[in-house]
């Protein structure tokens, strides 16, 4: 599947901004699963910028705007090629996820406030532990039980709540699907990380089409190699999903995130376009 993404996003400022200084994570990745073909920045006022690869493989654009500004204007368009996930039997046993393992994939077991259970999650959680004979079966029933507790519910969290915030209201979007499942997988030490990018909403995406699209989050877990999950629709991810950037939970991969002067307050618009183009 060939996928046109445009994403806008910024932020319009009430009395204007004296000078900002941003990143942007808004270009997606190049996997074994998708294929960039082309991707373009542009932010309006023209700002210095450069380009680099963060330690978690995420291309980020820093900027600097220098001059006044009643709003700023990040456009990110992109062609990306995309092909079915091969799936992956499963790999390894307890025992495998030894020493080493935990040191190579240390900072994917680390609980921080964004991913640490509550405690009475933790409770629910031990018994799924002592009965899953394999790390698998422990990450099938823990998806299984978050997508059976917890509602997905646009608007009920905000991008600072944690996954134990999300478990109390048993509401979220993805971003929570996403905590609440790396908490649950880091607490019996296998090791996941945090995925963003993008998702068209059809099952069956209809060519030349243009749709309103979504910034989405899911996850991977260590299995022997990374195994993709959507914890919030309960399906392994595909050509649907766009992969942009990848760390430890959200604060790892916000799509944009500065400072700027400002006298007001300022507010944040966010708009994304997905066409398939074949």
């Amino acid at each position: 599947m060939q996928l046109r993404i445009k994403h806008t996003t910024g932020y319009h400022y009430e009395k204007g901004a004296m000078a900002s200084f941003n990143e942007a994570r808004m270009t997606p990745m190049t996997t074994s699963e998708q294929y960039v073909l082309r991707s373009r920045l542009e932010i309006s006022p023209t700002p210095w910028s450069y380009e680099y690869r963060d330690y978690w493989g995420t291309t980020v654009t820093s900027f600097e705007v220098h001059d006044p500004h009643a709003d700023l204007t990040v456009v990110a368009t992109s062609i990306v090629d995309t092909q079915e996930h091969p799936s992956r039997p499963q790999a390894i046993e307890w025992d495998d996820l030894t020493a080493d393992v935990r040191d190579e994939w240390c900072e994917y077991l680390v609980l921080s406030d964004w991913v640490r259970p509550s405690s009475e999650l933790v409770d629910l959680l031990e018994p799924v532990r002592a009965q899953s004979a394999r790390p698998s079966d422990y990450a099938a029933a823990v998806v299984d039980l978050l997508h059976g507790q917890v509602a997905y519910v646009p608007g009920s969290t905000e991008v600072t709540t944690t996954a134990a915030d999300a478990w109390d209201a048993k509401a979220g979007v993805c971003q929570d699907f996403a905590h609440l499942s790396l908490g649950a997988l880091r607490l019996a030490g296998i090791p996941a990380r945090y995925v963003s990018g993008y998702l068209h909403p059809s099952p069956d995406p209809v060519v030349g089409e243009a749709v309103e699209g979504e910034s989405h989050a899911w996850i991977e877990w260590w299995d022997g190699e990374w195994v993709s999950w959507d914890p919030t629709n309960a399906i392994a991810p595909g050509p649907r999903h766009v992969v942009v950037a990848k760390g430890r939970d959200y604060g790892d991969s916000p799509p944009l995130r500065g400072i700027y002067s400002t006298a007001g307050t300022s507010e944040l618009f966010v708009g994304v376009e997905i066409t398939r183009l074949r």
